[in-house]
């Protein structure tokens, strides 16, 4: 498993699968982030800040515990 927090500023994934319970589904369903949903890794937060990511357009601050629990797969740019 490759988790978000582990992917590289600039580099795209795919997320596979999202590890948490299901308050932490419900999270996600609700900021409209779903399997399948293609992201850009823009930035890491230094000082174990949040990752920033865009998806469909629109950019998001994950918290690292977050970000930690969302599996991705690399896809092409």
């Amino acid at each position: 498993m490759r988790s978000l927090l582990q992917v590289d500023t600039g580099k795209m994934v795919r997320f596979v699968r999202f590890h948490g319970g299901e308050s932490f589904q419900q999270k996600m369903l609700s900021l409209g982030l779903l399997p399948g949903d293609a992201a850009r890794v823009i930035r890491r937060a230094p000082m174990n800040g949040p990752v920033l990511v865009e998806i469909a357009g629109r950019e998001f601050a994950l918290g690292r515990g977050v970000a930690a629990k969302i599996e991705v797969e690399e896809c092409p740019l």
